[in-house]
């Protein structure tokens, strides 16, 4: 489904992401973990038409979609979701999702702002599937809230709605756990394992080792941006060369 060849980003004289090979199959889930540092939002980046890889290629679906821009990357199928809240805080829960259904293909500026009929059936058609998306990651009963009064955990949440209003085929997750609670990560594990359950391919960044371990089927390990391993979660936890980098971070895998 997606095949990274020799994928490199200088920044001057640092190679943030150095030489990475890696591939996804359709519906896997695949995670991607490492000390801070190690060059995974660069990674992210890379893929998604953010930044310009110096070297390497990215192909998905058998077409070269290195170095094009985010909105073709998506309209492609690979949508991302981002480690800061990407939602409108003024808008509502349902307005944030409604305002990424408009942004799928198809769907016409003029057709909108001039009321015609065919405006009018899309627009019932896309608050149904505003509506079902919220169903489908457990917020609809917060749909005519403020989107700045949720707690943080259902701000990231409603950040992966926003994602799959898109109808993406690939979806990739920036730390979806970070600063949540106990409560909030068994919530957001849950529904990334629907979603992948689904058919959904996931490709999921994650600081929280024990949670990238029991979610994901497969794991690749950069540090200082250069791979340094690939395995199922049992492989990577007693990989010698794993267990070096965390130390030296700090951290441990296990």
């Amino acid at each position: 489904m997606l095949q990274i060849e020799g994928l490199s980003k200088q920044f001057g004289g640092l190679a943030a992401v150095n030489q990475v090979d890696m591939s996804i199959q359709p519906g896997e889930l695949l995670g991607l973990i490492g000390p801070n540092g190690a060059g995974k939002t660069t990674f992210f980046n890379l893929v998604t038409g953010f930044i310009h890889p110096t070297r390497g290629k990215v192909v998905f679906e058998g077409r070269n979609i290195t170095a094009r821009s985010p909105h073709h990357i998506a309209a492609r199928g690979i949508v991302r979701t981002f480690q800061t809240d990407n939602i409108f805080m003024d808008f509502t829960v349902l307005d944030n999702v409604v305002l990424a259904c408009h942004l799928k293909p198809g769907v016409s500026f003029w057709e909108t702002v001039l009321r015609t009929p065919g405006g009018r059936r899309k627009e019932r058609l896309i608050l149904q599937r505003a509506k079902e998306l919220l169903e489908l990651v457990g917020m609809q009963n917060m749909a005519d809230l403020t989107a700045g009064s949720l707690a943080h955990g259902h701000k990231r949440i409603l950040g992966i709605a926003i994602a799959l209003a898109s109808d993406p085929k690939l979806l990739m997750l920036d730390e979806p756990l970070t600063g949540m609670n106990a409560v909030e990560v068994d919530e957001t594990m849950g529904l990334i394992t629907k979603l992948w359950q689904s058919g959904l391919a996931i490709l999921l960044i994650e600081h929280n080792m024990r949670a990238a371990m029991s979610l994901c089927q497969r794991i690749v390990v950069l540090n200082f941006g250069r791979k340094i391993a690939e395995g199922s979660p049992d492989e990577i936890k007693v990989n010698p060369e794993v267990i070096n980098a965390y130390l030296g971070a700090g951290e441990h895998a296990a």
